[in-house]
């Protein structure tokens, strides 16, 4: 494993107020001892797009190639660029159950924003106390109050 001072770690999380609902994304970009924090939201969405926008913004800010460890506690995030991919790509964007890929739209995103950089995927648990993962979710909670707040919710 690559130490942290040579990589980008970029923790990312997704929280739903209803599902669907208003939904919100915490993330935290680290890079030694720089550290970003973003959020935002959607007026109606689900989880699991947020959990995707959360690792989707974080990597819209990267300016050039880089190493890059992705933190979250998205399965559907990290099974989904790990494992499912090939198989959706080779399928023409169909699942396993021959159904199409819920989320294409994110998923062809976060491909193209994945393409240029190495990265590693790795899950985490959620409220398990991993401190960045815990606040990620309090800026994914942010996130959906502040949308709650813009729609008068």
């Amino acid at each position: 494993m690559t130490t942290s001072k040579e990589i980008l770690e970029i923790f990312a999380d997704g929280a739903c107020s209803g599902n669907p609902g208003v939904g919100g994304y915490g993330s935290i970009l680290k890079y030694g001892e720089e550290t970003r924090e973003i959020y935002g939201y959607d007026l109606h969405t689900t989880n699991n797009r947020m959990e995707m926008m959360g690792v989707i913004e974080a990597l819209r800010l990267l300016k050039k190639p880089c190493k890059i460890r992705i933190v979250t506690d998205s399965n559907y995030v990290v099974k989904g660029m790990t494992q499912w991919l090939p198989g959706w790509l080779k399928r023409n964007w169909v699942n396993s159950q021959k159904k199409p890929v819920l989320n294409r739209d994110l998923w062809e995103i976060l491909l193209d924003l994945s393409e240029p950089h190495e990265i590693e995927w790795i899950w985490v648990r959620g409220h398990a106390g991993h401190k960045e993962n815990e606040r990620c979710d309090e800026l994914a909670k942010k996130g959906i109050k502040a949308g709650m707040e813009q729609s008068g919710k």
